[in-house]
């Protein structure tokens, strides 16, 4: 797995390796019993056992969601260089090391699941090619695991990003390989890959696709939600986002606003980087419409939590409300607004 240890150098400072690594399992230390997992992992590392089992696969699982949880609340550049640290110098000898053929098996869908994520948090920072490798890495291992799960999530984060470069062919192929890589999908996982099929649709111009997409999404949310969160990390809200998104690429600014609002208020107490990136876009959209207050109001929201994510689409946000307000300084509710932000932000946004 040579090609796992290089991708994750690429990512880490050798000469901050030890600094990174230390702060990554003062985090990790939050789980029970990590004394032990730490030692298990050490002993991997320099060489001292040459077998892995099901507890080390467990060790990588944990450590993947405590390095989510700071993804999602401080953004990727803050988690990033503790994942890559992680890849290195984990990751890289569990994947070496000999294992019973169950162990072997969940260690590549769990090293899969961390390489997702580590390419998300690329994407989150703007650095673009290194996410790419991430995820395609993450597919070869999904599919040696047979982890049909993270190799679906894979390719529909590949089509988001390309959605969001605005290569919506693209978006599209990948979307449809994904969903089509998982015919058998829960109602959740239908809607979080039937979104994002109609995101991609509604950017290539296909109206009637993307509206049927939308609909399949809104049928499959709905089976979800009565049967309880199975797949939590798409909901009513990303539903809505989605929605709005649509609506946008199909030129109902209108609708656009009223899906991001509902959006918002729907996930406003979680995921901190999320709501900085997409309170400044609703802003955007209703300054579009027409709403300098409204904007400015949702623009303050997004303000509250910005100075505490370390994030290159949540800068990209703020960058863009300085360009937008400048011509509305004459208005009090701009002028304020203003003000305050360049207190909070720093000059390279607003210079």
């Amino acid at each position: 797995m040579e090609g796992v240890i290089e991708l994750g150098r690429q990512d880490v400072d050798p000469s901050r390796r030890s600094v990174l690594g230390a702060g990554l399992f003062s985090v990790a230390l939050t789980i029970p019993g990590w004394p032990d997992v730490i030692g298990r992992a050490e002993a991997v590392q320099t060489g001292r056992a040459q077998r892995i089992g099901m507890s080390d696969v467990d060790m990588v699982i944990a450590m993947t969601e405590r390095v989510s949880d700071l993804d999602d609340q401080f953004g990727g550049r803050h988690a990033r260089p503790m994942a890559a640290s992680f890849i290195v110098n984990t990751v890289a000898a569990y994947l070496r090391a000999d294992a019973p053929e169950n162990a072997r098996q969940a260690m590549l869908s769990a090293a899969s699941d961390l390489l997702y994520l580590t390419g998300y948090m690329a994407v989150d920072e703007g650095l673009h090619g290194l996410a790419q490798r991430y995820y395609v890495k993450a597919l070869e291992l999904a599919g040696a695991a047979e982890d049909h799960l993270t190799y679906c999530t894979t390719l529909r984060g590949m089509s988001v990003q390309a959605v969001d470069l605005r290569h919506g062919a693209k978006a599209m192929e990948l979307a449809d390989a994904a969903a089509a890589a998982s015919p058998k999908a829960g109602p959740r996982m239908q809607a979080f890959l039937v979104g994002q099929q109609a995101h991609a649709a509604a950017q290539t111009g296909d109206r009637t696709g993307a509206l049927r997409f939308v609909r399949e999404a809104e049928a499959a949310m709905d089976r979800a939600e009565s049967r309880g969160k199975i797949f939590g990390a798409y909901d009513p809200a990303a539903l809505n986002y989605h929605i709005s998104q649509v609506r946008y690429e199909l030129g109902d600014r209108t609708g656009a606003v009223e899906a991001m609002h509902q959006a918002d208020k729907l996930r406003h107490t979680v995921y901190r980087r999320t709501r900085v990136h997409r309170r400044g876009l609703l802003a955007e959209r209703q300054l579009e419409v027409g709403h300098l207050e409204a904007a400015c109001d949702t623009w303050h929201q997004a303000l509250d939590d910005y100075p505490k994510v370390q994030s290159g689409r949540a800068d990209d946000r703020i960058k863009t409300m300085f360009g937008l307000i400048r011509p509305h300084l004459k208005t009090a509710a701009a002028r304020a607004l203003h003000e305050r932000a360049r207190l909070v932000t720093p000059e390279r946004l607003h210079a």
